[in-house]
């Protein structure tokens, strides 16, 4: 296993952590903070493990498989936290998680017939954005910063739509060619 693959994998493992922390309280007040620097480090992984495997040419259908899976583990595991806590909306979530079982559908569909499919760049922009939102919202400053993350909010769940629509529009051969 190479190290972007690595990477992945650490990112994955890094969820139960993070999730731990985000819903005990046995770390106390400073649950929040490692629940928030555990979550920079697994989404510094994400931007790592892409960016070393294409400078050393090691792209993998693995890496291509897996890397938007962890990322969709990391995000939605993180949003599902912070419902109970008031900082999203339920509603918001089940829209985000939704477009996450319709893209993976469409991933299994084409990997039952050999084609995989890698993200792309409105995909890539709607997870950083859900990323810089999730970290505003668990750091919690206050002022300006509740406007910036329901900007964030918005701004998010914009992106996750329009990639959606970007996603399928792009790969609706996989269903129309796929046997379905």
């Amino acid at each position: 296993m190479n190290l972007p693959n690595k990477l992945t994998v650490l990112r994955v493992l890094m969820v139960p952590f993070f999730v731990f922390f985000m819903l005990t309280e046995t770390g106390g007040a400073a649950n929040k903070w490692i629940a928030l620097v555990i979550f920079c480090v697994a989404s510094l992984t994400d931007m790592l493990d892409g960016k070393i495997a294409r400078a050393r040419n090691l792209v993998t259908n693995f890496g291509k498989f897996m890397d938007p899976l962890a990322d969709k583990l990391l995000v939605c595991s993180a949003m599902i936290c912070m419902i109970p806590s008031g900082k999203l909306a339920a509603w918001f979530v089940i829209v985000i998680i939704a477009r996450e079982f319709i893209i993976s559908g469409f991933r299994l569909v084409a990997s039952d017939n050999g084609i995989v499919i890698a993200a792309s760049y409105w995909g890539k922009f709607k997870t950083v954005s859900q990323m810089a939102m999730i970290i505003i919202l668990i750091a919690d400053f206050g002022g300006i910063f509740d406007m910036v993350g329901t900007a964030l909010i918005w701004v998010s769940l914009i992106l996750t739509i329009i990639s959606l629509i970007d996603y399928v529009a792009k790969n609706i051969q996989v269903l129309t060619q796929g046997g379905m």
